[in-house]
């Protein structure tokens, strides 16, 4: 590693100043060097002359004017390779289990610990032949990890053509050990082994091309697979405000979608939710092996209390370990919470540097900052016709509960679905909170768009009687609109809001919400044949209980046909008055 040195001559926070009589690259890493030894990471942010600013990833305190910068050659990077799945890091792609133990109580700046184990031995199994012509992202073998096979691949960055000159027999190996040889036209000769590094802001994308994202990705979350869907290589984002639960949904998103590998970033959440994050999480039961959720799952956590430096990496490294397990035709889902948090470290760099604020103080370049880490999502097709894909959904927690802030504002230009969380649904315990007349997605979801735009018509209408009836009150309302209201409720009540708690209903396969959704569709045109509104909000009521006792049925069984028959014999028996009347 190329090293060259220069000189603190200004300390602001976690921003400083080091003047250098060499050449210097923007994004390096550097270290600067603490009267007392100890080294501390950082990365050049700006270069003006001789005098280059770096953001400092720990804190600051006992750097001085006069200490030494050590310059270097390489960008910020993180270690990919088997290991990283059931792990949790800090935004510098530290363990935070062996950080802990080697640190105690703690934590002790200028600690960094290898991200990979460097002991623990893999299976490794060749695939390429020696001799084979192969080219960055190919895979040359195979290592067992958890339920997936984890591809061993050329080195991204090497460029061109390459020929495999060695390649170990299969066998047990670590991260380190060297499994292979390359060589390319010129001589030029790069050995391999099971990990390899990749700077966290240059996106990952070696394949074939890039596809325009179509597939539904069903969460089994009714009111997002049904009306605000989602598509895997797509993009959303969950607005709200404190405590709407946004990350309720998100782990109920992470435990049940059809997905293969989870990413979490939790980048500048409150040191409480993030605890909760690390207790639950081990706890949580994967429905897809019956283990731990851990076994699939990939957790980069910083806390608002952390320099906003280490905030803003979290974000990255947790994207790039994302677009690594893509490379192997996986579909990941990377969830970030929150963007706000980001989007304030963002800021507060900015203020530091001086830099002509915007909105709210925020930079200038918010937008485009959110643009390039949304813009990392998207389906890949690999070199080999394999399909990968990275889904990115990311929370914001806008001050007041207000969606007219900048950094929802600029979420909303780049996003193709926004599930926009209310207050008053959260007091009401609604679950989940999201506003059916506030959200909206640009996807394809299970439903079709004609059967979709039955029910948003009818929430719409239900909304517009309610407010009618605040000012006139039920007396003034006819019994066609009090009727209409009433399905309104009755269709957000037991298919719109889901019981976390209960081990059917927190869970709805896309076969099920079909079916659920054809009979309430159906229900919803059948005309409720009453006389009075006594008689309407008494039908409805008997409805709503047929609707909530088929949703506690686990589907395919005979209790669940059960509850069908009797939901169709309630609908049935609408249509039978309806034919006597005429």
């Amino acid at each position: 590693m190329n090293v060259e040195d220069g000189k603190l001559i200004t300390v602001f926070g976690n921003l400083v100043t080091a003047w250098v009589s060499h050449f210097a690259m923007l994004n390096s890493v550097a270290y600067c060097e603490r009267p007392d030894g100890v080294k501390l990471l950082s990365e050049v942010v700006r270069i003006r002359g001789n005098e280059v600013d770096l953001q400092v990833f720990e804190d600051t305190r006992g750097l001085r004017v006069g200490c030494r910068v050590h310059f270097t050659r390489e960008m910020l990077s993180v270690s990919l390779g088997p290991g990283l799945l059931g792990q949790v890091f800090d935004g510098l792609q530290n363990p935070l289990p062996q950080l802990a133990k080697q640190a105690g109580n703690f934590l002790t700046c200028g600690t960094y610990i290898e991200a990979l184990p460097s002991k623990r031995k893999w299976h490794f199994s060749p695939t390429a032949a020696v001799g084979a012509k192969l080219s960055a992202g190919e895979t040359v073998g195979i290592v067992d990890e958890g339920i997936f096979k984890h591809h061993i691949m050329i080195p991204f960055q090497m460029m061109g053509e390459w020929t495999l000159s060695q390649l170990a027999k299969e066998g047990e190996f670590t991260t380190q050990d060297e499994i292979g040889m390359l060589e390319n036209r010129a001589g030029v000769r790069h050995p391999l082994s099971l990990q390899q590094k990749w700077p966290v802001k240059v996106p990952l994308a070696i394949g074939k091309e890039r596809l325009l994202p179509f597939e539904p990705l069903v969460t089994r979350v009714r009111i997002l697979d049904t009306l605000f869907p989602i598509v895997k290589g797509g993009t959303y984002c969950i607005p709200g405000p404190f405590g709407a639960g946004k990350t309720v949904l998100q782990q109920i998103t992470s435990r049940h979608a059809e997905i293969d590998v989870v990413v979490v970033a939790a980048c500048g959440e409150r040191a409480g939710e993030v605890v909760e994050l690390l207790r639950e999480f081990p706890e949580l039961t994967d429905p897809r092996t019956g283990s731990s959720l851990m076994e699939r799952t990939v957790i980069i956590c910083n806390t608002s209390s952390m320099p906003v430096a280490a905030r803003e990496a979290s974000v990255y490294t947790a994207v790039t370990i994302a677009e690594y397990y893509r490379q192997m035709a996986l579909n990941v889902l990377l969830l970030a919470d929150s963007t706000s948090r980001w989007a304030q470290a963002l800021r507060e760099l900015s203020g530091r540097l001086e830099e002509i604020p915007g909105e709210e103080a925020f930079p200038a370049y918010l937008e485009s900052r959110i643009a390039n880490f949304y813009e990392r999502a998207g389906c890949l097709k690999l070199k080999d016709g394999r399909v990968g894909s990275v889904t990115i959904g990311g929370t914001v927690s806008p001050a007041g509960g207000s969606f007219e802030e900048p950094v929802t504002q600029g979420t909303l230009k780049v996003v193709g679905a926004f599930h926009g969380l209310s207050r008053a649904r959260s007091d009401a315990r609604k679950f989940p909170a999201i506003d059916p007349l506030l959200s909206w997605s640009t996807y394809q979801g299970i439903i079709e768009n004609s059967k979709t735009a039955t029910a948003m018509a009818l929430l719409k209408k239900g909304d517009e009687i309610r407010q009618m009836m605040a000012v006139v009150g039920e007396e003034g309302t006819s019994t066609a609109d009090f009727v209409t209201m009433l399905k309104a409720d009755l269709f957000d009540s037991v298919y719109l809001q889901q019981n976390a708690f209960e081990v059917v209903d927190s869970s709805s396969q896309r076969e099920r919400q079909q079916t659920v959704f054809d009979v309430l569709l159906t229900f919803i045109r059948t005309p409720l044949r009453v006389d009075d509104k006594a008689q309407a909000r008494q039908a409805i009521f008997e409805a709503m209980d047929l609707f909530r006792h088929w949703n506690h049925q686990p589907f395919g069984s005979d209790e669940f046909a059960a509850a069908m028959r009797d939901v169709d014999a309630f609908i049935e028996r609408q249509h039978s008055v309806e034919a006597m009347d005429a």
